[in-house]
């Protein structure tokens, strides 16, 4: 282990796995409070046109797919707000249309081809470079920010978004800017986890530490350290064995812990019931003797 830290070959990938762990189950807390847990699926799919036209213009494709993906994201936001279709129907939409215009623009793009765009679907956590890492750090610093910044105020927006505009927040940019802090996520992940994956990490470990604790910001704390946890462990599973690809290790050592905290928030509960009902019986026997 001591020598895996000092290649930086390593070095890069634990930053970028820490980073992810770190970024996409604080955003992930709103995401799924708000119940738009497919909203990374679909954000993911319209970045990877963003990737495609990164190699067709021949930029940057991490900084395309930050503009596309938060275009995309804002669009989602606005359809679903004025009620003219369904959140699902506006999300599945971009599904299909982000994806289509992915492979499309990937076909034409000079030199492109299916390997590069499956390093982005799928993740290529070893290709990190050290210009990655200072633009996923950049993305993760605006993250956390809006997540300290804006916290309490997105935590009453989506706990009940009329109680939030009779408060006077502003709902509307409140709810843009959870969309956009969502695509800048997934473009942090999508060189961990792959595009395709990057919704699990976002919604499974808050899911996880939902199993477990009832208070928010607990439920934030909790499942950021178990998204590092996964992230940081799938790296290694990835490292130590060459066939486990990092996303997909990543991803189901996620669902191992939710399983296992499924288990132990079910016996805390039922402790917790038990006690409750120990305590309340004498009570119930005063009053009867009364």
């Amino acid at each position: 282990m001591f020598e895996l830290l000092q290649e930086q070959l390593f070095q890069l990938a634990l930053i970028a796995a820490l980073l992810v762990g770190l970024c996409a189950p604080a955003v992930g807390t709103f995401i799924v409070q708000r119940r738009l847990a497919l909203l990374g699926d679909g954000v993911g799919h319209i970045a990877l046109t963003g990737v495609a036209l990164g190699f067709l213009t021949g930029s940057a494709p991490v900084l395309t797919a930050v503009l596309v993906s938060i275009a995309g994201a804002v669009a989602i936001e606005l359809v679903r707000a004025r009620g003219r279709t369904s959140g699902d129907v506006a999300l599945a939409l971009m599904f299909y249309g982000g994806i289509a215009g992915g492979v499309m623009l990937m076909a034409i793009a000079p030199g492109g081809s299916n390997a590069k765009l499956n390093s982005y679907l799928f993740g290529a956590i070893a290709s990190v470079t050290v210009e990655d890492i200072w633009v996923v750090a950049a993305l993760a610093v605006a993250v956390l920010a809006v997540v300290l910044i804006f916290g309490r105020e997105l935590f009453v927006l989506c706990q009940d978004e009329e109680m939030a505009k009779a408060s006077g927040l502003p709902v509307r940019f409140l709810s843009l800017l959870i969309a956009v802090t969502a695509a800048l996520t997934v473009v942090i992940a999508m060189r961990v986890v792959g595009l395709l994956l990057v919704s699990a990490l976002m919604v499974i470990p808050v899911a996880t530490s939902q199993q477990l604790t009832r208070g928010f910001r607990t439920t934030m704390g909790l499942a950021m350290l178990f998204g590092v946890l996964a992230s940081v462990g799938g790296l290694l599973a990835s490292t130590y064995s060459a066939k486990v690809p990092p996303g997909a290790a990543i991803v189901l050592l996620a669902l191992a812990g939710f399983v296992l905290a499924l288990g132990v928030g079910k016996f805390v509960r039922r402790g917790r019931t038990q006690e409750s009902t120990l305590s309340e019986r004498p009570k119930l026997r005063i009053e009867e003797v009364a």
